[in-house]
């Protein structure tokens, strides 16, 4: 089967749309410039990361169903990848039914998985796997009823959040009004509903990152992964990740069935993020982004093809290689400080050792708790590359102008 790609900015062009435009998406969009593709990428703010490096820019309200339905109908994208959760999900149900465009990975994948009770559901009980103990609740009497129900300790995340907000653990009844109030604060789109999650017992979390792309002959979607990746969070957002993470054959086959199943039942084509436990041989289902995850930015040192290009061969049907030539680890770059203008120095420092890189966003304003950026590093071990890409990070200073 033959792909086609024109030429960007002329009649002939193959056009992206991207909705949500940070540093992930940054990447795809550079991996997508790389094959001649003409991009366009929204956010709800001005020059954000991927509006950087794309043919053009569009500053929306992507949750305001009119607006993103007049983008789409100027823009006329052959394809629209969703970047992040908070997006008017309905309207992109409509577009994939009238054959407008084609979403990434799918309509349905994007309305199910903006939403951690959509999602949940879907992997525990359609599909029967194993997840933790899991209550929803609404209103906070329900919500302190859920917390008893599950016990304690237990985690609190609203069911439209990302990058660790409005996500607690709760240890006791006494902390449970306060989980309830952040928990508010702290979702992409103030639903109120919130899920509440038993405490598993696991060895360590990771990223599987599982490919649904076609066959170059025959065209029949299949499916790939990655190493897994594992990765350290504070209060619910990545610190630090590697690859890969030791673990039992049973455990990681266990894993991939997993995998395989929940991004089978989603369907289309690109990269999934499924973040799951694991303890000795067992495995739990997580979560799943359908699109690439913050923790896989470690590949862009460790993978022949990283996350981002896996994405965009897969989205435009191209083959797609998931090998690893490294052991390497990534490590977050905070702001530190709540500041437009900010710069960065140490640069010359933190990649004096020849198997380190950056990756500075671009961002146009920080906070004390935003990624600014990440360094990379590869080494013999899990344990060195995490120790170098660690120290490389610290080089890097941050300074208000």
């Amino acid at each position: 089967m033959s792909v086609t790609i024109g030429t960007p900015l002329q009649a002939s062009a193959f056009k992206v749309l991207l909705l949500g435009s940070g540093e992930l998406g940054k990447e795809v969009v550079i991996s997508l410039q790389r094959l001649g593709v003409e991009v366009h990428a929204a956010d709800r703010y001005d020059h954000a990361p991927a509006m950087q490096v794309a043919h053009h820019a569009h500053t929306i309200n992507m949750a305001d169903h009119n607006a993103l339905k007049q983008l789409i109908a100027q823009v006329q994208p052959h394809l629209i990848v969703p970047e992040i959760e908070a997006i008017a999900t309905e309207v992109l149900l409509d577009i994939e039914a009238q054959n407008v465009a084609t979403v990434i990975p799918s309509a349905k994948a994007v309305n199910l998985t903006m939403n951690r009770e959509g999602i949940r559901r879907l992997a525990a009980e359609e599909l029967g796997l194993p997840t933790s103990a899991y209550r929803f609740a609404d209103s906070l009497e329900s919500f302190r009823a859920a917390c008893d129900d599950i016990g304690y300790p237990n985690f609190v995340k609203p069911v439209m959040s990302s990058s660790g907000k409005g996500q607690s653990r709760v240890k006791s009844f006494d902390e449970v009004d306060a989980a309830w109030d952040y928990a508010q604060t702290g979702g992409r789109v103030n639903q109120g509903t919130v899920i509440v999650e038993s405490q598993i017992d696991f060895d360590f979390e990771i990223t599987l990152l599982t490919v649904r792309s076609k066959h170059p002959e025959t065209g029949d979607i299949e499916t790939s992964f990655c190493d897994p990746i594992g990765h350290r969070q504070d209060a619910g957002d990545y610190v630090e990740s590697w690859q890969p993470q030791p673990m039992s054959s049973q455990a990681l086959a266990e894993a991939k069935r997993i995998a395989h199943k929940v991004t089978s039942a989603l369907g289309g084509c690109g990269i999934f993020g499924v973040e799951l436990f694991v303890k000795g041989d067992q495995v739990w289902f997580s979560e799943v982004s359908p699109r690439p995850h913050d923790t896989g930015l470690v590949t862009l040192a460790s993978q022949y093809q990283s996350e981002f290009e896996l994405h965009a061969r897969a989205i435009l049907g191209l083959p797609v290689n998931t090998a690893r030539h490294s052991v390497a680890a990534s490590a977050v770059i905070y702001a530190g400080v709540d500041d437009h203008n900010l710069s960065f120095s140490g640069l010359n420092l933190a990649l004096a050792h020849p198997d380190t890189d950056l990756r500075l966003f671009g961002k146009p304003e920080g906070f004390k708790r935003r990624r600014m950026g990440v360094a990379t590093a590869r080494a013999e071990t899990t344990e060195q590359a995490r120790e170098l890409a660690y120290a490389t990070a610290q080089h890097v200073s941050v300074n208000q102008n």
